[in-house]
């Protein structure tokens, strides 16, 4: 039987100016994989240079952790953006990231979507569409695409891979599932598991069965190769560790994707 393998990504550089959101030290001694927030939903240049530099000192990979333009709304608010200007807005945040990614002798690895702008493109082929027209605009040196993570069967991920980028399926051990395999919207009552033995058992049962109970009791696919652990939560960092400590403990090879 072939060892499970997950990657483990959270959202870091979350802040701004003097204001802190995200334990970026303690989670990239975790992670895998640090979605970096670009500056729309969150993040400064200054908070951009530190992430990267520690993700390059801990072998970390970078992604590009793109949004609406919406710093008031940390990117959760919903926005109608026409295709084309989308796609200059996701290349403008990935070209900055880049900046200091190979500054800090690393550079962008793949690119995820955050908040109102992931939710978006699960069903919104064309904003879906913008995200891939970014992508394609913004090459490694090695002439290929990044890869895009999102959520699996997503328009995202179909727009992807239909461009020959390579797309990559996540799974959020913290957040309850609809009988249809999607997220339930952080609106709606209980879409955020709080409870620190059903985050962490929820985890293990998605690295290694693929599936996990949605919010109806069901019990529905969620075959990943990466994990999300929000790093917006309380004791965040302490979740994470005790997280990946029982992935291992289950048999699970931890391994970034990218």
């Amino acid at each position: 039987m072939t060892q499970p393998t997950v990657d483990l990504n959270a959202d870091l550089g979350e802040g701004f100016g003097r204001w802190t959101l995200t334990d970026d030290e303690a989670l990239l001694s975790v992670v895998t994989s640090a979605n970096v927030a670009c500056g729309f939903h969150a993040g400064d240049p200054s908070t951009i240079r530190r992430v990267c530099e520690l993700a390059v000192e801990r072998g970390v990979r970078i992604g590009a952790q793109v949004s609406y333009r919406d710093l008031a709304g940390f990117g959760r608010r919903a926005m109608d953006v026409p295709r084309a200007e989308l796609a200059d807005e996701i290349g403008y945040q990935l070209g900055a990231l880049d900046l200091f990614a190979r500054a800090a002798g690393g550079r962008v690895a793949y690119l995820k979507p955050h908040g109102a702008l992931y939710n978006r493109v699960v069903a919104d082929e064309e904003q879906a569409g913008a995200v891939v027209d970014a992508l394609l605009a913004f090459r490694r040196a090695d002439g290929r695409g990044l890869p895009v993570l999102g959520l699996p069967g997503s328009a995202l991920l179909r727009a992807a891979t239909d461009a020959g980028l390579p797309a990559v399926g996540e799974a959020f051990a913290d957040r309850a599932y609809t009988p249809a395999g999607t997220l339930v919207p952080r609106t709606a009552a209980g879409a955020v598991v709080h409870d620190p033995d059903a985050v962490v058992a929820r985890a293990v049962r998605m690295a290694r069965d693929g599936e996990v109970v949605a919010a109806d009791g069901s019990v529905v696919a969620a075959r990943a190769r990466s994990l999300c652990l929000h790093g917006d939560t309380p004791g965040a960092a302490e979740l994470a560790g005790q997280l990946r400590k029982a992935l291992t403990s289950a048999g699970v090879r931890i391994e970034a994707f990218a």
